[in-house]
């Protein structure tokens, strides 16, 4: 059975997608623990991050990186955090998160309650700052 991510990547559920490619996507989560929370998900459904092959690894990290640079110009925060926690879905993926504190990485934070305004008008934001980028997606 496919796995939440992998029917939002399929596009059976709707996601605010902000980056696609040939290995992976990113998508605004629907509880971001802060505004501009974007999950970077491996399109091959894979469980564990450990499991995953190197070069996939890195892609992932690599655009992670991206989208956290994004975030740094979009957001202003004092950092960016990740997360890699994995128990929720059990399909790969990386929490990318602006953060102005340590406490900011806490699932307790998650706002389950953000509007599609909310949600939207982040993913525009970095959208925005990643424009030029033929992966960037509002797809």
């Amino acid at each position: 059975m496919p796995t939440l991510f992998t029917r939002i990547i399929n596009g059976e559920i709707p996601g605010r997608f902000i980056w696609r490619d040939d290995r992976v996507v990113a998508f605004m989560t629907i509880a971001p623990i802060k505004p501009g929370h974007v999950l970077v998900v491996p399109i091959s459904e894979i469980d564990h991050w450990i499991d995953a092959p190197n070069d996939l690894r890195n892609h992932l990290m690599d655009v992670a990186a991206q989208i956290g640079q994004a975030q740094m110009s979009a957001f202003h925060p004092a950092r960016v955090g990740i997360i890699i926690a994995g128990l929720e879905v059990p399909h790969l993926h990386v929490h990318v998160i602006p953060i102005d504190t340590e406490r900011d990485l806490n699932f307790a934070n998650a706002n389950g309650s953000a509007t599609d305004g909310e949600l939207e008008e982040a993913a525009g934001k970095l959208r925005a700052v990643l424009a030029g980028n033929p992966n960037v997606s509002g797809v």
